[in-house]
C-alpha cells in the first residue's frame, strides 16, 4: 500500500484498518466492518475550487471528460485513465419542477433526474467505478443481487466492457418475487447469466455473497466501496447545476442505503477539503413496507454516535424480523429491502449531515409519481419516495417552505411501465384489485385514456374546448 494515493479503510474508528486498492474486499479483514475508499489528499490532485471542473466541458471528445462521473476524477482517483470503463454515464439533469413545488409545498424544489443514465437509473454512476476497479484487480467475472436496476446496469457495463483486456462475464441474482419486466428485460437482452432463486432480495444478496466468495467472482453490489465512489458524483453534478452553491436539503429514497451513504461521504470530503463552506441536510425516505431504517432510527433510536452505534439493538431487530417472518412489501420494488447492507454508512451520513428519516405509504409514493410525470420526465415508483417524503416533511414542519430542496429521482419511468399504466387506466374495484397488496385505494392524479368509437364527429366532440 506504500505510496498509493487511494486506499481502502475500515469505517469503524475503533478499527481503522487500511488495505491497498489492489485488494478485492467487501468488508474489513480485521473486524468485518464496511470499507471506505480514502485518499492522501496531500498528494492527490484535488482542485483548488470546484468551478475548475467546468473546464472539462470543452474537452468532451475525451471519454473521461464526457462522463459525468470521471469528469470529477480528481475526487475519486483510484485508477489510471486507461483502466476506466465508461459508457457515457452521468449526462443527467437538475431542474425545477413547478408541479412538484405546488404538491410538496416547497417554493424552491429541483429534481435531480438520474433516469437519463444509459441503463435508465442512478446505478450507472456506481457501476462505472466498480467495473473500473474490477479492471484494476484483473477480474474476469462480476456478479450482483438485484431488485432490477443493479442487474440492468451491471449487465450493460459487462456487455460494453469488451476490449483489449477482454470482456467481463456478468452473473445476476434476482429473487422470485417482484422485479419489473423493464428491468429484467435489460439484463436478459444484454447477455447476463440470470439466476432466479426462490426468495426475495435479501435471500439473493446472501447467496451472491457466498457464491462470489466461493468462486472468486467480483461482487458489484453497493457493499463494494468503489461502487459508492461513483455514486458520490451525483452530488458533484447537483452542485455544478446550482453554480456550486449548496442546497438546504438533499432528499433521497432509502433501500440498500448506498446513495445516502455516498452523498454523506461526498459532502464530508468536499467540506474537509475547503471546497464548500457548509453542509446540506439529508432526508432518507423509506417505503412503509420496507422501513428498517425508519424503525431503527426513529423507534429504536439508533445513531452512528461517532462509530459507537448500538449493534446489539440492530441484531435484536433483525432477530425479531426473522421470528415474525416479516418480509419487505412495497410497490417501490427498487427499495423493497429488509436488510440494507449500507446501514452503518447511512447512520454515519445522517450524523454528518444532521439528517432525518421518515417513511411514506405506497399510496403516497404512487401519487407523487404521477405528479413527477406531469413535468415531462417520469420516474419509477421508488424515485417518487423522495417527492412524497418531501411533502410529508414539509407538512410536519421539518423542511421549511422557503428552503432549497433537491429530490433525487433514481430511475426512469419506463422501468415500471405496467405500474404507471395501471394507475392511470384503472378505476374503482379494478384499481383496488390490481394493487390490493399495496393498499392503494384510489388514483386522484390519474390521466385516464378516453375511449371513443372510430367516428370523426365523436372524436371532435371529445376534443372540443369545454365551456
Amino acid at each position: 500500500m506504500k505510496n498509493e494515493i487511494a486506499y481502502q479503510r475500515c469505517i469503524s474508528p475503533a478499527c481503522g484498518a487500511t488495505f491497498g486498492v489492489s485488494e478485492t474486499l467487501t468488508a474489513c479483514k480485521k473486524c468485518g466492518g464496511l470499507l471506505d475508499i480514502a485518499y492522501d489528499w496531500q498528494r492527490a490532485q484535488a482542485p483548488k475550487q470546484l468551478s475548475d471542473f467546468e473546464k472539462k466541458w470543452s474537452q468532451r471528445r475525451n471519454p473521461l471528460c464526457f462522463s459525468g462521473v470521471w469528469r470529477f476524477k480528481e475526487l475519486l482517483d483510484f485508477a489510471s485513465d486507461d483502466q476506466v470503463v465508461t459508457i457515457g454515464e452521468g449526462q443527467t439533469l437538475l431542474r425545477p419542477e413547478p408541479e412538484v413545488a405546488a404538491y410538496t409545498g416547497v417554493k424552491n424544489v429541483c429534481l435531480q433526474y438520474e433516469g437519463l443514465n444509459p441503463s435508465g437509473s442512478f446505478k450507472d454512476n456506481g457501476m462505472t467505478a466498480g467495473f473500473t476497479h474490477a479492471r484494476v484487480v484483473g477480474a474476469r467475472k462480476v456478479a450482483c443481487a438485484s431488485t432490477g436496476n443493479t442487474s440492468s446496469s451491471l449487465a450493460a457495463y459487462a456487455a460494453a466492457s469488451a476490449g483489449a483486456k477482454g470482456k467481463l462475464e456478468a452473473v445476476v441474482f434476482v429473487g422470485s418475487g417482484r422485479i419489473a419486466m423493464g428491468k429484467l428485460s435489460q439484463g436478459l437482452d444484454y447477455g447476463a447469466r440470470t439466476i432466479q432463486i426462490m426468495g426475495l432480495f435479501d435471500d439473493a444478496m446472501k447467496r451472491v455473497k457466498e457464491v462470489s466468495a466461493s468462486l472468486g467472482i467480483y461482487l458489484l453490489n453497493s457493499v463494494n466501496p468503489f461502487r459508492l465512489e461513483g455514486q458520490k458524483t451525483i452530488m458533484f453534478r447537483v452542485l455544478e447545476a446550482l453554480n456550486w452553491d449548496v442546497p438546504d436539503w438533499i432528499v433521497v429514497p432509502g433501500g440498500n442505503l448506498g446513495n445516502s451513504s455516498a452523498f454523506g461521504k461526498a459532502f464530508k470530503e468536499l467540506h474537509d477539503l475547503g471546497l464548500i463552506k457548509r453542509l446540506p441536510r439529508l432526508a432518507v425516505i423509506n417505503a412503509s413496507g420496507a422501513n428498517t431504517l425508519n424503525r431503527l432510527y426513529n423507534e429504536a433510536g439508533i445513531r452512528w454516535n461517532g462509530g459507537a452505534y448500538d449493534k446489539t439493538k440492530i441484531d435484536a431487530f433483525y432477530q425479531q424480523m426473522d421470528a415474525e417472518h416479516r418480509e419487505a412489501n412495497t410497490i417501490a420494488s427498487a427499495i423493497e429491502i429488509n436488510r440494507p447492507v449500507n446501514l452503518t454508512k447511512c447512520l454515519r451520513a445522517l450524523e454528518w449531515l444532521n439528517g432525518v428519516v421518515t417513511e411514506v405509504s405506497d399510496q403516497e409514493i404512487i401519487d407523487a409519481k404521477a405528479i413527477v410525470g406531469r413535468g415531462g420526465l417520469g420516474c419509477e415508483p421508488a424515485s417518487a419516495a423522495s417527492v412524497a417524503g418531501t411533502r410529508r416533511l414539509v407538512e410536519s414542519g421539518v423542511i421549511g417552505r422557503d428552503e432549497r430542496v433537491v429530490c433525487i429521482i433514481t430511475g426512469h419511468q419506463l422501468k415500471a411501465a405496467n405500474t404507471t399504466v395501471g394507475y392511470h387506466s384503472l378505476h374503482g374495484e379494478e384499481l383496488r384489485h390490481e394493487f390490493r397488496e399495496f393498499n392503494i385505494r384510489n388514483n386522484p392524479f390519474a390521466n385516464k385514456p378516453i375511449q371513443v368509437r372510430n367516428d370523426l364527429q365523436e372524436i371532435l366532440r371529445v376534443l372540443a374546448p369545454q365551456s
